[in-house]
């Protein structure tokens, strides 16, 4: 039996990818083992798939001074040696790493015991815990062609984000039914602001509701803490603050959706064909990571960028009447881009790099 350790973790963002990919592998046999963090975020959601999970000594290598600077290094050595003898222990035919910090002591050991690595990197330019291991992969798969110029032309390749098979199977009529929307003459926005939150898009939305609902109905995923109770009496108008299996059904019924930019997001977007205005995290909050992918998909033809320094009411509702009245044209450039079948595609590498 061909046997495969997934590695990435610190966010969601790293490991839902990876349990995007978990039934293509258990399809073609693969024995999966994961290693990651003691009590990061991926062992919860891996354990919840049923996979043996392992977890090891992680620290955080930063570009500011923090006094952990001094004690995480330390860490990172002891999940080094953790991840070699694993690797010895699991004997691996290739390991698959989503990123985050924790992945980078895998990577270095899968090295170390002449194991063969596919990096996945969603981002438009590499993270730091993925520039450091990218020399000692076999390949890194991309999400967006600009990417590509990062990475040793040898090893990149354009593979896109592996999304849920779920989210394609979603069911408009129970979106309705949860958001007890009565209006079916009505087109629908779907507002992510990302599981916290996003106090800017949150209150321009809120601002919007008396002219957005003469025309849409609004389902507004506003964040954990973020319901505001005096808006449930509005018709037309359901808050949540997040979905899970919901999502599939949301993204059924909005023919727009209003988003961050960051990389996973964007691309069940792409896959989706949904229509959307993208709203980064500005590089003030960030690394300006969210700036880069969505300029990318502006550039494509995929997304309307709007960003938040120029959010208001009046930039926010021109966006939506724009991308509402342009849409079939967002909707064929996603359509003709070459990223959908980021699955298949990367088993293929699986494939030809557990071979060689």
């Amino acid at each position: 039996m061909k046997k495969i350790v997934m590695t990435g973790g610190g966010t969601a963002g790293h490991v839902t990818p990876n349990i995007a990919l978990l039934p293509a592998l258990q399809k073609e046999g693969y024995e999966i083992s994961y290693i990651g963090s003691y009590e990061g975020i991926e062992k919860r959601l891996i354990e919840e798939q049923g996979i043996p999970y392992y977890g090891i000594s992680s620290g955080k290598l930063r570009r500011y001074f923090d006094p952990k600077n001094f004690s995480d290094p330390f860490k990172v050595l002891k999940g080094y040696s953790q991840s070699v003898k694993l690797l010895k222990k699991l004997k691996p035919d290739i390991i698959f790493s989503k990123g985050g910090f924790v992945s980078v002591p895998v990577v270095l050991a899968a090295s170390r015991c002449k194991i063969p690595a596919i990096i996945h990197e969603s981002d438009l330019t590499p993270g730091l815990a993925n520039r450091i291991a990218i020399p000692k992969a076999t390949k890194v798969c991309c999400n967006f062609p600009e990417t590509m110029e990062y990475v040793p032309k040898d090893k990149a390749v354009l593979t896109g984000s592996p999304i849920r098979k779920e989210l394609l199977s979603g069911n408009a009529e129970r979106a309705m039914s949860l958001c007890n929307f009565t209006d079916r003459s009505k087109s629908c926005i779907l507002i992510i602001g990302g599981s916290s939150g996003s106090r800017a898009i949150n209150t321009a939305i809120r601002n919007l509701l008396p002219e957005l609902i003469k025309n849409y109905n609004i389902i507004h995923l506003c964040g954990k803490g973020n319901l505001d109770a005096s808006l449930n009496s509005i018709a037309g108008y359901a808050q949540f603050e997040y979905a899970n299996q919901e999502l599939a059904d949301m993204f059924a019924l909005a023919s727009l959706v209003i988003s961050r930019a960051g990389a996973n997001a964007i691309c069940e977007l792409l896959t989706l064909h949904k229509p959307n205005i993208l709203i980064p995290l500005p590089a003030a909050a960030s690394r300006g990571d969210q700036i880069l992918n969505a300029n990318s998909f502006r550039s494509q033809g995929f997304s309307y960028v709007l960003e938040e320094e120029e959010l208001t009411n009046t930039t926010l509702l021109e966006a939506i009447e724009h991308v509402s009245k342009k849409k079939a044209s967002y909707i064929e450039a996603m359509a003709q881009s070459n990223q959908h079948d980021s699955i298949q595609t990367i088993m293929r590498l699986i494939e030809e790099v557990s071979a060689e």
